[in-house]
């Protein structure tokens, strides 16, 4: 299997081409092998000019030595010693001699020439034939949104048999404006990912692979989440570790990032940690049919996913909520346990996107949810900036990270709407604190959680908005921090209790 890396700089450049041999650690002048343990890979310069230079990976695979102690529970085994693609087309196997022979590069790393190590470079990289089930579509969406220019030509089943059609193999040509060492993660994990297979056991390091190589852009990819699950060979322990971790950097729901998989997976997976959905929502944890190879017996610390919607949920128990909204409500990782609680007797989830309704009833199984249950619920559509008389006489509404995708001079619409027309007796806001934002080494200095965020509050700032707020519609506000406090940056979110005076309780419980 082949992979060459073309390196062509712009029209005056301080530096030339041949400098790619500094950044892969390389000499242009030689030809160089590294054993592995399934064969041999050669690395080599097919040209080498100031104006232009190409760097190729050659992978020559054994298949001897590729099926030799090989377990019979790895995926392919009957048929794998006999019959497979892997001496040819790109898969796990060039993504491990990749992190081998280029591994210096690969974390960004260049003594000779350190500035241009950090430089975006313009590159193209090519693979002749790359596994890829999804069609040349797959290959466009998990590319090109890291900025990479996609060729992806289908390879024929047999070029002497055309009206045999395509086969699920396909040309990729990646061109684009990338740090190499970037470039390199980028292909390190997303060639298994196209692939859908591994040829190795997977382990627990696994997922902190994936974390080092994916940091600054997995976590912001909009197909992280089906990328997560092809990379870890869909083992559910390590995809909820890996999706959880993922939510730390990106400060979104966990079970966002863990949507259901069409056709692959079956069934959305239990709560979080374990922790059994109740029976009567009917959610059930599909049967697993693979043996993970490394227990889960270290407990893990709960996501900040998790400690949000707990503080939540406190928050409502404690003003004894009964009647419940969840403005705002995404995919419905918050519904989910509200149902779970019979304390919480009507549950309604307002959000202005109908896709993110229509998954939420896909996530809950709403049909065939028990009618008792779904009973309970009701699902709206609505802009959070208008008044909705669907929404008043409530006994709380919940704003978990809501208001911080709401432009600031919308933010008087919103609060007009919530703590003016729908007034309920009580309203749970939580958001993210800027100020902890420094504690997350993968997130850019001055960058949000998350690309849609249109504001991050400091505390100060949220307790002033917070007092604002309730003297302003006739609430007492409390604030109560969410998640492991830094000693100097405070919480990673902060939660306000908004509480209605008790002048206007009566109202409370009204239709």
């Amino acid at each position: 299997m082949l992979l060459t890396i073309t390196c062509t700089p712009p029209e005056g450049a301080a530096w030339p081409a041949t400098d790619l041999g500094f950044l892969l650690h390389k000499n242009p002048d030689r030809v160089q092998a590294f054993e592995q343990s399934y064969g041999t890979a050669h690395v080599m310069y097919s040209e080498a000019t100031a104006a232009r230079c190409t760097a190729a990976l050659l992978l020559e695979v054994d298949p001897i030595r590729l099926v030799r102690g090989r377990s019979r529970s790895t995926p392919d085994f009957s048929l794998g010693q006999y019959v497979n693609d892997r001496p040819y087309a790109a898969s796990s196997l060039l993504s491990v001699a990749l992190g081998a022979v280029f591994r210096t590069a690969l974390h960004g790393r260049c003594d000779q020439r350190p500035g241009l190590a950090q430089t975006a470079l313009p590159l193209r990289i090519a693979l002749p034939a790359v596994p890829c089930k999804g069609g040349p579509e797959a290959a466009e969406r998990i590319f090109a949104p890291l900025g990479w220019t996609v060729i992806a030509e289908p390879l024929p089943l047999d070029p002497a048999f055309p009206e045999w059609g395509d086969s699920h193999y396909v040309r990729l040509e990646l061109t684009g404006t990338i740090r190499l060492a970037d470039a390199l993660a980028h292909l390190y994990v997303l060639l298994p990912v196209l692939d859908g297979a591994k040829h190795y056991w997977l382990a627990a390091d696994e997922v902190d692979k994936l974390i080092r190589a994916g940091a600054g852009w997995l976590a912001e990819h909009p197909e992280r989440s089906w990328i997560t699950r092809r990379y870890l060979a869909r083992r559910q322990s390590l995809v909820r570790t890996a999706l959880a971790r993922l939510a730390e950097v990106d400060d979104v729901e966990a079970e966002e990032l863990d949507a259901v998989e069409e056709g692959v997976d079956g069934a959305d997976e239990p709560a979080e940690n374990g922790a059994a959905v109740a029976t009567e929502i009917a959610v059930e944890s599909p049967a697993s049919t693979e043996a993970a190879p490394v227990a889960d017996s270290e407990e893990r610390a709960p996501s900040l996913a998790v400690m949000r919607r707990a503080a939540v949920l406190a928050a409502l128990r404690e003003v004894g909520a009964h009647r419940v909204l969840d403005l705002g409500c995404g995919e419905g990782a918050l519904l989910r346990e509200l149902l779970v609680d019979k304390a919480f007797t009507e549950v309604v989830g307002v959000d202005v996107s109908m896709r993110a309704l229509n998954i939420t009833k896909r996530r809950l199984r709403l049909d065939r949810m028990p009618e008792r249950v779904a009973q309970r619920l009701t699902l709206l559509q609505g802009a959070l900036t208008y008044t909705d008389a669907r929404l008043r006489g409530y006994d709380a509404a919940v704003l978990m990270e809501v208001v911080e995708h709401i432009d600031e001079p919308r933010l008087g619409a919103l609060e007009s709407s919530v703590f003016g027309s729908a007034a309920p007796g009580s309203v749970v806001v939580t958001t993210p604190n800027a100020e902890h934002n420094v504690v997350y080494e993968t997130l850019p200095a001055g960058k949000f959680r998350h690309s849609d965020h249109r504001f991050e509050w400091t505390r100060a700032e949220f307790a002033d908005w917070g007092s604002r707020v309730a003297e302003r519609y006739g609430y007492t506000v409390r604030l109560v921090p969410v998640g492991v406090e830094h000693p100097e940056f405070g919480p990673p979110t902060q939660l306000a209790l908004f509480t209605k005076a008790a002048t206007d309780s009566s109202t409370r419980g009204a239709a």
